[in-house]
C-alpha cells in the first residue's frame, strides 16, 4: 500500500539510478530491494537509469535479477544507449569510433552499427568515452591523440567524478574525462546525466504519465530531473549528503529527501516554520532546528534523523544565504540517517 501524501502517491513509474540507489557494486543498498519489489506489485512501472558505462543492459538485469528483482534488459537505460543516440547526429552510420570503456560501450556500438577500434592509427571518425575499470593511460592517451591530431567529435557517457563502491568512494569517469580534457584542452559532448535526453528515453520506454526521479547525486540525477521536468526525491543512500543539500543551488534540490527507500511509501511531513525572537524555527516532525541572526543549530534531534535533515534544508534553503555566510553546527553537516 502507498499512503496518502507520500512521494509514490498518484505516480505510475519510478525511475531509479543504480549505484548507491538500488547497489553499491555488488551488494544491494538496505531496503531498496524490498522497496522495488512493493513499488512493482503495486503496479508501478519501474525503470533504471544509470550513468555507469561499464556494462550493458542485460549484464545489468541479470544481475538486479539476482537480488530477486523482475527486471528485463529494456527496464534499463544506459547512458552508453545515449551517447550512441547522440553519436548518430554527429558521424554516419558505419563509422569507425574510438572506444575508451568497455562491454557497454561497445555492445551499443555494435548493435548501431559502428565499428569499434581502440587506436588512433585507424583513423576514428569520434571518440566514445566511458567509464570501465581496466582504463589505462594507454586508452586515454590513444583518445587524446585521436581528439587533439584528427580535430573529431568526442562524446563521453557521463562526467561523474565519483560513484559509491562497497569499500567506499571511488574516482568515476568524470575524472578519466579531466585527464584527456587536460591534454587536449577540449571538451566532449556530454550524453548522460545530467542532460534530459537520457530520462526522455526512459520515460517513453516505460509509457510513464507521472514519473518520479530518485537518486543519489543532485549533480546529476537531481539536476537532470528538474531539467526533464519530473519530481525527484533524493536518498541518502550514496555520494551526496546534509552538507551537500545545505550547498545545492537551486536547480539541484530535490522534492523529496528520504533516508532509504521505504519512505517513498510514507506520508511526507509537512515543514513547520515559526518566527521567533532573533530568527526562526523549522519544524518536521519532532525534530527542530534554530536560526539566530547566522547561526544554525539544533534545537531538537527528535527521533528520525530524516527529519533533522528535512528541518535544516527546509530552513537554509528558505533564508536565501549561502552556507559559507551561515555559522552553522557541525554535526548537522555530517547527518546521515
Amino acid at each position: 500500500m502507498i499512503e496518502p501524501g507520500a512521494p509514490l502517491a498518484g505516480r505510475d513509474a519510478l525511475l531509479a539510478d543504480l549505484d548507491g540507489v538500488v547497489y553499491a557494486a555488488a551488494e544491494p543498498v538496505p531496503h531498496a530491494v524490498d522497496a522495488i519489489r512493493r513499488a512493482a506489485e503495486a503496479g508501478i512501472r519501474v525503470g533504471y537509469v544509470t550513468n555507469n558505462a561499464a556494462r550493458t543492459a542485460t549484464q545489468v538485469a541479470e544481475q538486479l535479477r539476482g537480488f530477486g528483482l523482475a527486471v528485463r534488459p529494456e527496464d534499463v537505460v544506459t547512458s552508453p544507449q545515449a551517447a550512441v543516440e547522440l553519436l548518430g547526429g554527429l558521424v554516419p552510420a558505419g563509422a569507425t569510433v574510438l572506444v575508451v570503456g568497455g562491454d557497454g560501450i561497445t555492445h551499443e556500438l555494435d548493435r548501431a552499427g559502428y565499428r569499434v577500434t581502440r587506436s588512433a592509427e585507424d583513423a576514428p571518425a569520434a571518440v566514445l568515452q566511458g567509464f570501465h575499470p581496466t582504463v589505462s593511460w594507454s586508452d586515454l592517451a590513444e583518445a587524446a591523440f585521436a581528439i587533439e591530431r584528427l580535430g573529431i567529435p568526442w562524446v563521453a557517457t557521463n562526467q561523474d567524478w565519483t560513484f559509491p563502491h562497497s569499500r567506499g568512494i571511488a574516482p568515476g569517469n568524470g575524472t578519466l574525462v579531466s585527464a584527456v580534457h587536460t591534454a587536449t584542452g577540449t571538451l566532449p559532448v556530454v550524453a548522460g546525466k545530467p542532460e534530459r535526453a537520457i530520462f526522455d528515453t526512459a520515460v517513453a520506454r516505460l509509457g510513464a504519465a507521472a514519473p518520479l526521479v530518485v537518486g543519489d547525486r543532485l549533480d546529476t540525477d537531481i539536476q537532470g530531473a528538474r531539467r526533464a521536468e519530473i519530481p525527484s526525491a533524493i536518498v541518502l543512500t550514496g555520494i551526496d549528503g546534509t552538507a551537500q543539500l545545505l550547498a545545492a543551488a537551486e536547480t539541484d534540490r530535490p522534492d523529496f529527501i528520504l533516508g532509504d527507500l521505504r519512505e517513498l511509501f510514507e506520508p511526507y511531513p509537512a515543514a513547520r516554520a515559526e518566527a521567533v525572537e532573533g530568527g526562526a524555527l523549522v519544524h518536521v516532525g519532532d525534530a527542530t532546528v534554530r536560526l539566530d541572526g547566522a547561526r544554525v543549530r539544533i534545537e531538537r534531534s527528535g527521533s528520525r534523523v530524516v527529519d533533522l535533515i528535512r528541518a535544516v534544508t527546509t530552513l537554509v534553503w528558505g533564508i536565501g544565504t549561502p552556507i559559507y555566510a551561515l555559522d552553522i553546527e557541525p554535526g548537522l553537516l555530517s547527518l546521515r540517517p
